[in-house]
């Protein structure tokens, strides 16, 4: 079992700053982690606007601390999403997600998680609720606008099920990512996000092996809303169906933890819950 930990969910340093993600890696590293989870802002040591030189370096620096690079996160398609009304912002997703894919080659990841498109988010009302047919069409042709570049680069799109309204069940995501026709189009399949509405197992069981990473999280379905996202194992998820799914479908990659960001000692608690998983 591969266990791995977000960059999210470091605390700032000493100086009030985010932690550098290198200085997150030494961390991760000797508190047990096999693999780290960089993030793509739109500014910061690993961007947008980042050179090749600068993140071959951070590259380096995982491979000197002798910590796996194998998935990079993004949360730019939120406020620039692939399934925006206006199409000169879809336009800019599409150039977000390409530049994105390319930081993946520079730092030998495997896969990036990718956020599909929104009817809307729960956690955001000032964004206005989209329909969903008009969501689900502009899904689908940003998307397939980043296929040939995966496919150049080698590099995986996970789609993963997210707070969007949008990709409800496990068979519409089997549909959406079989519609592609292309082995770089999967799942970034995320434990805690279908617990309100769904089961984790049933999800793992149907998209099989189409799921190219999971993140690790838990939820509460009494709190219903954000607040319910909470330690991993302090939850409602049934992480032994889960873990079983896994093992059935022979998943043998990533588990990353996606945890509160800077919570006080969520770092340490997530590596001894993803110990405790690898028990069962």
């Amino acid at each position: 079992m591969l266990k791995g930990i977000n960059y999210w969910a470091f605390p700032a340093g000493s100086s009030g700053n985010p932690l550098h993600p290198v200085e997150a890696m030494r961390m991760a590293k000797e508190l047990g982690y096999d693999c780290f989870e960089l993030t793509v802002e739109q500014e910061g040591p690993v961007s947008l606007e980042s050179s090749r030189s600068a993140i071959e370096q951070i590259r380096k620096e995982a491979e000197d601390i002798g910590i796996q690079l194998l998935t990079l996160a993004s949360g730019v398609g939120w406020s620039i999403s692939p399934t925006d009304p206006n199409p000169d912002v879809r336009k800019k997703a599409v150039a977000n997600y390409r530049k994105t894919l390319e930081i993946a080659s520079w730092l030998g990841v495997e896969t990036i998680l990718y956020l599909p498109g929104m009817v809307s988010a729960v956690f955001a009302p000032e964004f206005e609720p989209q329909r969903y047919d008009l969501v689900d069409q502009r899904a689908r042709e940003t998307l397939g606008e980043l296929v040939p570049t995966a496919e150049k680069l080698e590099i995986k799109i996970g789609v993963e099920n997210v707070w969007s309204r949008y990709l409800l069940s496990p068979l519409e995501m089997r549909e959406f990512i079989d519609s592609f026709k292309s082995p770089m189009v999967g799942s970034y399949f995320d434990t805690g996000n279908v617990v309100l509405y769904g089961h984790p197992e049933h999800w793992i069981e149907i998209l099989a092996d189409r799921i190219f990473a999971v993140h690790v999280k838990d939820f509460r379905v009494n709190v219903g809303n954000l607040d319910g996202f909470v330690d991993i194992l302090s939850g409602d998820v049934d992480f032994d169906r889960v873990m079983a799914a896994l093992k059935t479908i022979g998943y043998e990659k990533t588990y990353t933890a996606e945890i509160v960001p800077g919570m006080p000692g969520c770092v340490e608690k997530a590596i001894a819950a993803l110990e405790v998983l690898e028990q069962i």
